[in-house]
């Protein structure tokens, strides 16, 4: 058998060399693809930044009401209508509204205020939640403050139209069982007697309190 001269081996040796390069390179790009694509995809999925809700909930037409998250756009505050002057306890009339009268088992009462302008003239009231104050009693025993669990609470000025009644668009649930700033997080909270006891709804809104309650029975 013919011996081949050392060139021969040489060029063998380098072509087996440029190959080993070549696989070595695609094995690498198939790696980085791997790695790299799902980031891209990530940025690709990404949504484009879209303006966020407001914190301070507001209730149909120009007031708000419960303190609950949600966005509306109320009607022009005091600082950008200068003419329009603060409500006065004589001319704003609170109220507390429920869903419902009564409550079967395991359904949940859903609260919310009322706001009239019993004046002749439209005026200004802090709606925001750091005023809203929500309050579930039987006779004199305290069941639920809706500003004990509540987070992050904010002011929010809105104009209250003369002659007007608004109401809250979302209302606040009260989940049957007893409040308090140290139980937030207890999952085991005493749970409010039903068989039809009866329950008053207490509210008040920027300064303002309601003159009645509203009664409800739970069984």
């Amino acid at each position: 058998m013919p011996r081949h001269s050392s060139a021969v081996y040489r060029r063998r040796r380098l072509v087996t060399l440029i190959a080993a390069v070549l696989i070595v390179a695609v094995i690498g790009g198939a790696v980085w693809l791997l790695v790299a694509r799902p980031w891209a995809s990530a940025a690709e999925a990404t949504p484009s930044p879209s303006a966020s809700a407001s914190g301070s909930p507001t209730p149909d037409a120009t007031a708000s009401d419960a303190p609950a998250d949600e966005s509306a756009s109320p009607e022009p505050s005091a600082d950008e209508t200068p003419g329009i002057v603060a409500c006065e306890a004589k001319d704003v009339e609170v109220a507390a509204v429920t869903d419902a009268d009564s409550y079967q088992p395991g359904v949940l009462p859903q609260l919310s205020i009322s706001l009239t302008n019993r004046g002749s003239t439209d005026c200004a009231i802090d709606v925001g939640s750091t005023t809203q104050r929500m309050t579930v009693s039987s006779g004199t025993d305290v069941w639920w403050t809706s500003t004990d669990c509540q987070e992050n609470p904010s002011s929010m000025v809105a104009t209250l139209t003369a002659g007007t009644t608004v109401t809250s668009k979302v209302p606040v649930t009260w989940d049957r069982t007893r409040s308090s700033v140290e139980t937030c997080a207890d999952e085991n909270r005493p749970r409010a007697p039903g068989g039809g006891a009866s329950y008053h709804v207490a509210v008040e809104i920027g300064g303002f309190k309601g003159t009645t309650t509203k009664q409800i029975l739970l069984y």
